[in-house]
């Protein structure tokens, strides 16, 4: 087994809500395979208390989390991602900074829970289903044996991961 660990930067357009629930989620269910970042193309300077209080029901670090722009990590010195990924369908549009070393790159899209504005019980549930969609989702990209599998198995199988159960945008099948 492989001793090396991998950085993954989760983009979405806030950094307040989705990117924060992956970051977290795989800062846990990821130590020691994995390092876990997040960040925004425009940054909303808080993280949405909501996201905050979903992760701290489910025992998810929240501690040093913060809003902030992914120009952070396009710089010199900030630390060489292997993979980003974007969470929301609007970063996912948007020209991306120069990654150095050309990490894997794929679409986990989901729906903005901050969206919701039927009540507090309704904005819970789609915090609560966005966690759970996301942390599907990091549950199946670590399972991955990303030391062995050839990087063109290893970028469709990162791509399949963002059209599992919750996907905000699907990719259209291809014949």
């Amino acid at each position: 087994m492989s001793d090396q660990s991998f950085n993954v930067l989760f983009l979405c357009t806030g950094n307040s809500a989705r990117s924060i629930l992956a970051e977290s989620i795989l800062r846990k269910d990821g130590a020691g395979r994995f390092n876990a970042f997040s960040a925004g193309s425009h940054p909303k300077g808080e993280v949405n208390p909501m996201a905050l209080s979903v992760l701290e029901e489910f025992g998810y670090p929240t501690d040093d989390m913060r809003s902030k722009a992914w120009d952070e990590f396009a710089t010199p010195g900030s630390p060489h991602m292997d993979f980003v990924f974007t969470v929301c369908d609007q970063a996912a549009g948007e020209a991306c900074p120069v990654w150095p070393g050309q990490p894997m790159t794929a679409h986990w899209g989901i729906e903005d829970p901050s969206n919701e504005t039927q009540g507090e019980m309704w904005k819970r549930a789609a915090f609560t289903t966005a966690f759970r969609y996301m942390k599907n989702r990091i549950s199946v990209f670590t399972a991955l044996p990303i030391a062995s599998l050839e990087r063109s198995r290893l970028a469709a199988k990162i791509q399949e991961i963002g059209q599992l159960e919750g996907a905000s945008f699907k990719t259209p099948d291809v014949a």
